[in-house]
C-alpha cells in the first residue's frame, strides 16, 4: 500500500501555516496554494497583479521542478483573486506559463488572501501524464 509523501523545496516560500508545499500519492501531486511570496525575502512581490501572478507561477514551477515534472503535468489549477477585476491581467500572465494544452481551471474572487496578496494559485498534477506528440 502506497503512503503519501511530502515534497519541499527551498526554491519556493515555506508554508505560512500547518500545511505542506505538496503532497504526493502514487502519480498524483496536490500542490498547495502559492502566494506571490519571494522566497529570498519572505515578502509579497512588488508590483500589481501581473507581478504577483508571475511570482505565484514561479513558485509553483519550483515545486514542480522538485517533483521532477513541469507545467505540462498540471491537470487543474484553482486561482483565487482578491478582486475579480484583475482577471484579465492575471490571465495574460497565466497564459505564458500554460501555452499548449492548458489545465482545467477555476477562478474565484475571495474576501481576502493571506499577507494581503492579490492572487493565490494551487494545482493538481500527475507524474504519469505524457505530452502527446503533435
Amino acid at each position: 500500500m502506497k503512503t503519501k509523501t511530502i515534497a519541499h523545496t527551498n526554491g519556493a516560500p515555506a508554508a505560512v501555516g500547518p500545511y505542506s508545499q505538496a503532497v504526493c500519492m502514487n502519480a498524483v501531486q496536490f500542490i498547495s496554494g502559492q502566494l506571490p511570496i519571494c522566497p529570498e525575502t519572505g515578502k509579497i512581490a512588488d508590483g500589481g497583479i501581473a507581478e504577483q501572478t508571475d511570482q505565484c507561477l514561479k513558485n509553483l514551477g519550483e515545486i514542480l521542478k522538485e517533483l521532477k515534472i513541469d507545467y505540462c503535468n498540471v491537470l487543474k489549477t484553482t486561482v483565487l483573486l482578491s478582486d475579480i477585476k484583475d482577471f484579465n491581467a492575471m490571465n495574460t500572465v497565466y497564459a505564458k506559463y500554460f501555452q499548449d494544452d492548458p489545465p482545467a481551471r477555476v477562478c474565484f474572487q475571495v474576501a481576502a488572501l493571506p499577507m494581503n496578496a492579490k492572487v493565490e494559485i494551487e494545482a493538481v498534477s500527475n507524474r504519469g501524464y505524457v505530452v502527446p506528440e503533435k
